[in-house]
């Protein structure tokens, strides 16, 4: 049985105020189709951090960022995955999104004939336990549109049908902002966006953490250029499926001056 959104928000409250982070990733050990991805990540997030994996084509990177929100193509073969102290690895994605943790995907699935507005309602709907009204969630939509410089007859069109790259990209932002995530997996949020669409959606990462300061974010990508618009507190380079270095915002001057040849040795 999943706990319900208020009484998890009590238990992160007490599980912060205890020192345990947000996100703790244990020894993971995972792959598909038989074969090994993921070699022994481990990674601890804190409420209201931003988390930066960069690495390599094939490095793991999005097998990462699936197995953290329980993608069923992808198996676990050791390690763990808590929230908040409480192991979710063998949690459905479901069960996951309603504990509060969100992935926002590389590429995002069309789907026509399903207005953003009812999508929302039902999502918002499962994530807090609790119906949501029509006007309650268009009120909330409209005005989110607003702080993320959206035009406001975007909540009346089908999810992503239709949409280009980067409307699809700040559709994910959207629904990052209504739902309302504890923690949010960002899977190369950046790939195939123009300077501008960066920007865009780069900013609206920002806005959403603005209003809620305490939403971890790990971002995956494979460029700095996304983290000149998006300061990372910690970057976390990843090789063959192994974290090989940790370290600041600085790492990614190193990364963008020497590649990555130095750890693929």
């Amino acid at each position: 049985m999943v706990a319900s959104s208020a009484t998890v928000a009590a238990r992160g409250d007490t599980a912060e105020a205890l020192g345990v982070p947000l996100l703790a990733v244990e020894d993971l050990h995972a792959g598909a189709e038989g074969a090994e991805i993921l070699r022994g990540v481990d990674l601890t997030v804190r409420a209201g951090e931003l988390h930066a994996i960069m690495g390599p084509n094939g490095s793991g990177k999005s097998t990462l960022a699936n197995v953290l929100l329980g993608n069923p193509a992808y198996e676990v073969s050791s390690g763990r995955v808590l929230l908040r102290g409480e192991d979710v690895t063998l949690l459905s994605p479901d069960a996951r999104a309603r504990l509060g943790m969100f992935l926002a995907f590389q590429y995002p699935e069309e789907i026509p004939g399903v207005p953003i507005a009812q999508f929302l309602r039902q999502a918002g709907q499962a994530r807090h336990g609790a119906d949501l009204s029509v006007l309650e969630v268009r009120v909330r939509l409209r005005e989110w549109l607003e702080r993320l410089g959206m035009d406001v007859a975007f909540g009346e069109r089908h999810l992503n049908d239709g949409f280009s790259g980067g409307e699809k990209k700040r559709n994910e932002i959207l629904q990052m902002a209504l739902l309302e995530p504890d923690l949010a997996i960002l899977d190369e949020t950046d790939s195939g966006l123009d300077i501008d669409g960066l920007r865009t959606v780069a900013r609206g990462v920002e806005e959403v953490r603005r209003m809620r300061p305490e939403l971890g974010v790990v971002l995956v990508t494979h460029y700095r250029r996304i983290l000149d618009e998006l300061t990372p507190d910690r970057i976390h380079v990843l090789v063959a499926g192994r974290v090989v270095e940790s370290g600041g915002p600085e790492l990614a001057e190193r990364l963008e001056r020497d590649g990555y040849e130095s750890w693929q040795r």
